[in-house]
């Protein structure tokens, strides 16, 4: 640990004013190397030595999953930090900076596990959410199932899909009939939502049913 390594200020007992409870301090001087620091308590000024702990750390394993292809990266994290299901984290390595959302946690046997602390974590499954693909179910006007289609949209990852809406993604004019919810999607009370008014993030978004709003489109001819 060298002085870089240490903040300005940093919480720790006072034996003068605070010995069983950390106060904050403000760091006088840290001795070369790492190890002893000098403190100033901001509540007496009482000046005092201390030797601050490391913080632990681990490096996960992380696999991203981008619109039907994966990479493996690495991330190092504190070893007590808990990894669960739904944590969103930005991802920085030599060929991207994204940010990827928890979709499992495996443990070692390929257990999986819906948190986790970070020690015991083997690999962290995750999907890249700042830029998704939505996969759209399309009906025809006269509400005919037989002849929905599909397609699949792509947008930003905080885009979003309100029911009652109108949208135009290239040729296809749609309005928005309902949603479903990923299970890895958090802030929500149900699956599926379709009452008008009803918004969902694309990056949340399991999928999405719509009505054509082209009645050409379905035309025959």
């Amino acid at each position: 640990m060298n002085d870089s390594d240490i903040p300005d200020r940093i919480p720790v007992s006072c034996p003068s004013c605070s010995p069983d409870l950390e106060t904050v301090h403000e760091v006088l001087t840290a001795t070369e190397g790492g190890g002893t620091v000098t403190v100033r308590c901001s509540e007496c000024s009482h000046v005092h030595k201390v030797q601050p702990e490391r913080e632990r750390e681990v490096t996960l394993d992380v696999v991203v999953s981008q619109e039907g292809e994966s990479f493996t990266a690495n991330v190092t994290t504190p070893e007590d930090e808990t990894i669960e299901v739904g944590d969103e984290f930005i991802l920085e390595t030599d060929e991207v900076l994204s940010t990827v959302r928890v979709t499992s946690v495996e443990l070692d046997g390929q257990k999986r596990r819906e948190e986790a602390a970070a020690e015991d974590v083997e690999t962290v499954w995750t999907r890249e959410v700042d830029n998704v693909a939505v996969n759209v179910t399309v009906h025809p006007q006269d509400g005919s199932k037989n002849d929905s289609r599909s397609i699949t949209v792509h947008v930003p990852g905080d885009y979003e899909f309100e029911v009652g809406e109108i949208e135009e993604f290239g040729d296809d004019e749609i309005e928005i009939d309902a949603f479903v919810v990923r299970d890895d999607a958090s802030g929500y009370h149900r699956d599926r939502y379709e009452m008008d008014g009803d918004v969902v993030f694309a990056k949340d978004t399991k999928r999405v049913y719509a009505y054509d709003q082209q009645t050409s489109a379905w035309s025959a001819w």
